[in-house]
């Protein structure tokens, strides 16, 4: 079982819309795939078409040992399952900190479903908090959707601070994944200078697919559905299938799809 936080500090560059696609895209490759929402703003949870009043027990219910992995998981109708999220877990910040081993709660949790799954996506919110800590120890690699403009180089060296951080004192196991340019527009000057200068200093850690602005990406959502559920056909929802099978490569796994 293979555990990837999808994170970044900065907000609105995609982790959302890739833990959804993704999930969706590897599921679609045979992959056994659980998504875990750790964002209060629970946008996973309603992108797989799952309403938030409906999405109990969740993740909250869960990291305060209120309930067991198994019970709080749901299948969506997309191949994947999901441990969603509401607004309940954004007061978990502040109960966590109460907590004895308040770091390892997400990673205790996933050790009871080892078997069941080839790979865990962690959608994490867009904040250094202890909802990302959770996922960062529980994990063995980081996926960092990024949008290639000035502002987010200097949030990434942020970013993999923090991750040298929790690599020296929580999971020495932690290691960046890849970056993922998102929301890529291809006729910006600026877009492609911040992508080659990405590319030169992180090298092969740049996945080579790229994810486009696309409108049917920004529409799935709010039919509560992977973008390759809703259009299979778009430029979006081939992109994140080419992602899944280019992360498939790397771990050396056959790309043979449903």
């Amino acid at each position: 079982m293979r555990i990837l936080a999808i994170t970044n500090q900065k907000g609105g560059v995609g982790k959302t819309t890739s833990a959804v696609n993704l999930s969706a895209a590897l599921a679609h490759l045979k992959q056994r795939v659980l998504l875990i929402d750790l964002d209060p703003q629970g946008n996973a949870t309603t992108g797989c078409g799952i309403a938030k009043s409906d999405a109990l027990p969740t993740v909250y219910q869960l990291l305060l040992g209120d309930t067991t992995l198994a019970n709080a998981i749901q299948k969506t109708e997309f191949g994947f399952d999901i441990l969603p999220a509401n607004r309940e877990l954004a007061g978990a910040e502040i109960e966590l900190i109460e907590l004895d081993g308040r770091e390892q709660k997400l990673k205790e949790a996933l050790a009871t479903v080892v078997d069941r799954y080839d790979y865990v996506l962690i959608d994490c919110p867009p904040a250094l908090n202890m909802l990302t800590v959770n996922a960062l120890v529980a994990s063995k690699s980081v996926m960092i959707p990024m949008q290639c403009e000035y502002y987010a180089l200097e949030g990434l060296s942020d970013l993999v601070e923090t991750l040298r951080k929790v690599r020296e004192n929580l999971n020495p196991e932690l290691e960046i994944e890849g970056l993922l340019r998102t929301m890529y527009n291809a006729q910006s000057t600026l877009t492609q200078q911040v992508s080659d200068e990405l590319t030169s200093h992180f090298g092969n850690k740049v996945y080579s697919t790229i994810i486009p602005r696309n409108v049917r990406l920004a529409e799935a959502p709010s039919h509560g559905k992977p973008a390759m559920a809703y259009d299979a056909s778009s430029k979006g929802a081939q992109a994140y299938g080419a992602l899944a099978e280019e992360l498939l490569g790397r771990h050396g796994k056959s790309t043979a799809k449903k």
